[in-house]
């Protein structure tokens, strides 16, 4: 299956621990900045509920889900502690600030 990067825009777009969305035809992707300027892009749903992941609060390399509290790992999708369940992580490139995330075909994509 052929990989295909999309451009998104630039991490300074991106609030220090804060997020912003990509829609795909298939789910919406939030892309997060940690305070110590990582960034990671996963499923914007919470395993749970499925809470919008991109209004939680950041936090080291995990974000907390603003409907129940769950955390979940920005670096593997998974739920932290007692919870269980787990999200898509997709592959996220930067490159010198230009962020993009590899998807597995090609589709349009509309950044929030």
């Amino acid at each position: 299956m052929e990989e295909n990067w999309i451009a998104i825009g630039r991490i300074e777009d991106i609030p220090l621990r804060g997020s912003r969305c990509v829609k795909t035809p298939f789910m919406t992707i939030a892309v997060f900045r940690t305070g110590e300027n990582e960034v990671f892009a996963i499923e914007n749903r919470c395993p749970h509920k499925n809470g919008p992941l991109s209004e939680g609060i950041v936090h080291g390399k995990s974000v907390t889900c603003p409907l129940h509290n769950w955390v979940i790992s920005l670096e593997t999708g998974k739920a932290q502690g007692a919870d269980e369940g787990e999200v898509e992580t997709i592959a996220l490139r930067n490159d010198g600030g230009a962020l993009s995330i590899r998807l597995k075909s090609p589709m349009m994509v509309a950044a929030e």
